[in-house]
């Protein structure tokens, strides 16, 4: 059903897996649209009460697929992928599932922005965790601007996004950004064993909780969603962000102007 994800569905319990793995699960157009289709057919899903996610091969998520932004033979519809991008964070932070990030390697950019959006993060200690997009003149999407101010507030989330500083799971724990850290390779055994612990809670009243603590932020949260897809197609058209892609390309240093 899916080319780019696969998701597995055990009684209770269901395993979110993004599989470009070959790309460090770089989101592409096809994943952003896929992402947002999976999390919309599981808010109708009252069956499944925990969901786990988590990156095939090396990493998470090294976030937006910067190659595919600078292919000119394709060209990215910006303004498409935006409201792919809105819809897979909406759908996210109203899931009527509890929901665990399993990070192991890089979750940077967009890709952290969809760990952010979990209830509960757990990467192991050698993660490569940062809200990066300012390397290359963009501003956080996927609700980061959001999810980062309910897990640190306002002037650490300004910190992160301008400096897009890459932490391992220890920096990212001692900020508040995460809630466990386990030794490299066993994000995936300790996931597990924490939603199977969740799965033997009073669980519904877990998600009660979740749902009455998150509608009141659902207005926010879509301002912030229409406020950075109009920044980003901005940010799009600078020359900045034309020269941070360049420069990642190159494999160089960017210099930046301003504009």
């Amino acid at each position: 059903m899916y080319t780019t994800v696969e998701l597995k569905k055990e009684g209770r319990l269901a395993s979110l897996t993004l599989n470009r793995p070959a790309s460090m699960n770089a989101m592409d157009d096809v994943m952003m649209k896929e992402l947002a289709d999976v999390f919309e057919a599981l808010k109708d899903d009252r069956t499944v009460q925990v969901l786990m996610i988590q990156g095939a091969g090396r990493a998470f998520s090294a976030g937006g697929d910067i190659k595919a932004m600078a292919d000119p033979n394709s060209p990215l519809d910006i303004g498409k992928v935006m409201v792919d991008v809105s819809r897979l964070a909406k759908a996210l932070y109203t899931l009527p599932q509890i929901t665990i990030a399993v990070v192991h390697g890089a979750a940077a950019g967009l890709g952290f922005s969809l760990v952010l959006g979990c209830d509960i993060i757990i990467a192991e200690e050698d993660s490569k965790l940062a809200m990066n997009f300012i390397g290359i003149g963009l501003v956080p999407d996927g609700a980061g601007h959001f999810f980062l101010k309910e897990r640190v507030g306002v002037p650490q989330a300004k910190s992160l996004i301008w400096s897009g500083k890459v932490m391992n799971g220890s920096e990212a724990l001692a900020k508040g950004l995460i809630d466990e850290v386990v030794a490299e390779g066993k994000a995936a055994e300790y996931g597990e064993a924490y939603a199977q612990k969740l799965l033997a809670s009073p669980i519904a009243s877990m998600i009660a909780s979740k749902n009455i603590l998150h509608a009141q932020n659902i207005a926010e949260l879509e301002n912030i969603l229409t406020m950075e897809s109009e920044a980003q197609v901005a940010m799009r058209k600078t020359a900045d962000h034309i020269e941070g892609i360049q420069a990642f390309v190159e494999k160089r240093k960017p210099v930046f102007t301003g504009k």
